[in-house]
């Protein structure tokens, strides 16, 4: 029993001097903390895993992309604002403005364009440089190029379309460096300034157009504005259904021109008849006039027939006179 006793104090003793030591509980603190910060970091991984088994992050279920094939518009393009398509707008004057029906008689009529003894409301602007030198025109927004033809009357033409239904037209131009199909960025060249018969008075400029579901609306209402201006903007009423061909609107005017000399005429035949009528009536009622006046100097003539009988019946009167006396 005491050598059992012995050993059982000689290992308290031996414990009692081990957590003695100063190193002891730091050492078990730390290895505490340890392994507590592993088991929940180890717990957390599992959760993560386990959660992720639940989702598929594959670009085929991405929110829309199912409904919308069509391909994004730019984000660049949408912030962009329409801009003169010239290099330096500080050296360009505007020759001619945009028709607008609502502006002021004589701002109507410098906006006309004489052709072929016709004038015509102008559907762009029309910039040339004050020196009256060819210059580069350049996009004035970013688009797609979607026509480019040769053309006497106007001059050539290159049509850029921005958004569905909004395009920019340019006119009068030469040494074309652009395709059908070709991506355009805002300022790149497209071509140089020329001339055209349409506009001869202009001499060498660029006729410049913005449309929207083919109606010409005024360029300097949109410079310097973004292309949401224009997707939210009205088409007022009076705009202008614009026509790649200004022959066309000649041969209309000339065919109503030629209805107005149609019913003028139908109006003189009107009038001449009716003339004519007034002069038949007016003969006809002389000739009553004349008539009454005929009939008057017959009643007259009977009233001096009637005066001549009178100094018979005197004479008449007077003889019976006598006779009753000799008698």
């Amino acid at each position: 029993m005491r050598e059992e006793d012995k050993k059982r104090t000689s290992q308290d003793s031996s414990l009692k001097r081990f957590f003695r030591q100063r190193w002891v509980f730091p050492a078990i603190y730390i290895a505490s903390a340890a392994i507590i910060l592993t088991g929940v970091l180890w717990y957390q991984s599992v959760g993560k895993n386990s959660n992720s088994d639940q989702f598929d992050y594959k670009s085929t279920d991405m929110a829309g992309r199912k409904q919308h094939d069509q391909p994004a518009v730019e984000v660049n393009r949408s912030l962009e604002n329409f801009v003169m398509p010239v290099m330096d707008p500080d050296s360009a004057v505007i020759q001619k403005k945009f028709y607008d029906y609502n502006g002021k008689k004589e701002d109507q009529e410098a906006a006309l364009v004489f052709y072929d003894n016709e004038y015509h409301p102008n559907t762009g602007i029309d910039i040339k440089m004050k020196k009256g030198d060819t210059f580069d025109v350049v996009a004035s927004l970013s688009g797609t190029v979607t026509k480019v033809e040769e053309d006497a009357l106007l001059g050539n033409v290159i049509e850029i379309e921005h958004d569905k239904g909004i395009v920019t037209q340019y006119q009068s131009v030469k040494d074309i460096n652009v395709e059908v199909g070709d991506k355009v960025e805002q300022g790149q060249v497209l071509a140089k300034a020329g001339q055209s018969l349409y506009n001869k008075e202009a001499g060498v400029h660029v006729h410049f157009e913005i449309r929207k579901d083919n109606v010409a609306v005024n360029p300097l209402d949109y410079f310097n504005k973004p292309l949401s201006a224009l997707q939210e903007a009205k088409a007022p009423g009076n705009s202008q259904v614009t026509d790649d061909n200004p022959a066309d609107d000649q041969g209309t005017t000339e065919d109503n021109g030629a209805k107005g000399d149609t019913s003028n005429n139908n109006g003189s035949d009107k009038t001449d008849s009716g003339q004519k009528e007034d002069g038949s009536a007016q003969d006809k009622t002389s000739g009553d006039q004349s008539g009454d006046q005929g009939q008057g100097g017959d009643q007259s003539g009977d009233h001096g027939h009637g005066e001549d009988q009178s100094p018979e019946s005197d004479s008449g009167s007077s003889d019976a006179s006598l006779n009753g006396v000799n008698s």
